[in-house]
């Protein structure tokens, strides 16, 4: 018998505590502060170890990120409101959490975070909208399309700065995306009678 088991138990400890570490240091400091020394002086290890596991910072970051974008229960809410709830409550999350701006300019740059960024709007989101009711065989259509706006409003105005879209009172960007993602979530299907 070969000693790769308790290599693999290492292993899996080993990331386990970087994780931990990363988790806790993203929280104290945020992304922009928090470095791979660090992280790694937390977790008991060499800062080599981090990036064997994990590449770079944005790597990290997007394994570590846990994020829950705690949407709402849409089947409460009257039909023709969903899109504004949802661009409410959007802009309430990112104003209110460095977290999903942070892996959003890493999924711009990082595969990893990209992936992590899919999965967690392609999971979370696309419950919530087959969850009110759209037909089952276009419901992750009207999420992606969902989420392109929310994540192109996020970019514009969190990580870009664009001067209108950082100007722009929360009230005023409801009401011009909201309608969009209205249509989105409940209008026909392009193409259909």
């Amino acid at each position: 018998m070969t000693d790769a088991a308790p290599r693999a138990r290492r292993s899996d400890a080993t990331r386990a505590a970087i994780l931990r570490a990363a988790r806790e240091r993203f929280a104290a400091d945020g992304y922009d502060r928090a470095t791979i020394r660090a992280i790694a002086a937390d977790a008991n290890i060499d800062p080599s170890m981090v990036m064997r596991y994990y590449g770079n910072k944005e790597g990290l970051f997007a394994a570590a990120a846990e994020f829950d974008l705690r949407l709402p229960e849409l089947a409460g809410v009257p039909t023709g409101r969903l899109g504004e709830v949802l661009v409410r409550h959007f802009l309430d999350r990112w104003e209110g959490d460095e977290t999903l701006a942070a892996l959003l300019r890493a999924a711009s740059t990082n595969p990893g975070a990209a992936e992590r960024m899919r999965a967690i709007f392609a999971d979370q989101l696309g419950a919530a909208v087959a969850r009110f009711g759209t037909d089952p065989a276009t419901t992750a259509r009207r999420a992606g399309l969902v989420a392109s706006q929310i994540l192109g409003l996020a970019f514009t105005r969190y990580i870009v700065g664009l001067p209108p879209m950082v100007d722009a009172e929360p009230a005023e960007l409801v009401a011009w995306v909201a309608p969009t993602l209205q249509r989105y979530l409940t209008g026909p299907v392009p193409g259909t009678p």
